[in-house]
């Protein structure tokens, strides 16, 4: 049911009005949005920073022009619940991505989501931490698992292992019995490595086409030439999936020619997937790595930081 004993009719986010850099993100005012059929409203406890937050708060390219609040990561409490609502209940602590592209509005002390969008938070990670998994833990899972299929035994190559889809495809790829080889900088070769990556290769210093060959599967995060690289180093009838979809055109003519599949993949919201990170998470083998926090009003400099290895979090007070 609807809490009726809220506290006020507003809430603090952090809200665009025009495009640009960091400096037009504001920490203003902005009205509580009230959950309508089959929605809730998540009293946010923390949002993780994404790339496509910096991607749209420049261009808007997903959502269209401003006003806007960024952010698809939450994790925090049910405040309240909308008509036909039956799968959580108010003070329920949960987490998951609101649906891309415009589900957006994370960066705020309340956010609206799809009831079934979301799922119980495993008790053994914080606010924070699962904050960290939502987008880009679907993003490593719907590449991986839904879309190349690996298994036990596939050969799978992550280029950029170190960041937010990679470091958690790494250990999706390693539940799922894989025997995984992250690309790299050398100073991120042990923390690739402490997370199971079973070969690690130095993009500074060798090339994908140098390193390895039949390959079954690669997840590219990167763009640039490496679509091209990977699609040498996949036997025939593997699959490139990329989370940049328009890198992949170059490739295109030598995939053919290999028999080797492309696929370019934008991360949907799906319960079912979360339910499958959420049971990865409770067993102990999939753990998001968070490289900073930052407070909501904070997330101009949160934007500006690059966090090497893993995410970056909003913590909501």
């Amino acid at each position: 049911m609807i809490d009726t004993k809220q506290s006020s009719p507003t809430m603090h986010a952090v809200s665009q009005n025009t495009l640009g850099g960091p400096e037009v993100l504001e920490f203003t005012e902005v009205s509580r949005p009230m959950p309508g059929l089959g929605e809730v409203l998540v009293r946010v406890r923390a949002a993780s920073v994404n790339p496509v937050d910096i991607m749209n708060r420049t261009s808007g390219v997903f959502i269209g022009e401003p006003p806007f609040v960024l952010g698809w990561d939450v994790s925090g409490t049910i405040e309240a619940v909308g008509p036909g609502v039956t799968v959580h209940q108010v003070g329920d602590e949960v987490f998951g991505m609101l649906p891309f592209p415009h589900g957006h509005g994370g960066y705020a002390q309340f956010a609206i989501a799809p009831a079934r969008t979301l799922v119980p938070k495993p008790h053994h990670l914080d606010h924070v931490e699962a904050a960290a998994l939502p987008l880009a833990g679907l993003t490593a899972w719907q590449a991986l698992v839904e879309t190349a299929r690996i298994g036990a035994g596939s050969r799978v190559l992550i280029n950029g292992a170190a960041g937010g889809v990679g470091h958690l495809a790494i250990q999706i790829a390693k539940a799922r019995g894989a025997h995984v080889i992250a690309v790299t900088s050398g100073s991120h070769a042990d923390f690739v490595r402490h997370l199971g990556a079973d070969e690690v290769i130095d993009y500074t210093t060798t090339s994908i086409t140098e390193a390895v060959a039949d390959l079954d599967a690669v997840l590219e995060t990167v763009g640039g030439d490496y679509p091209v690289q990977a699609v040498k180093a996949l036997k025939p009838g593997g699959i490139l999936v990329s989370t940049l979809p328009p890198t992949l055109a170059p490739a295109v003519p030598d995939a053919v020619e290999r028999g080797v599949r492309l696929a370019g993949l934008f991360v949907e919201a799906d319960r079912l997937g979360m339910t499958e990170l959420a049971a990865l998470a409770s067993a102990g083998r999939l753990a998001p790595s968070v490289a900073a926090t930052f407070s909501l009003e904070q997330a101009a400099t949160a934007q500006s930081t690059k966090p090497g290895t893993g995410k970056i979090v909003l913590v909501v007070d």
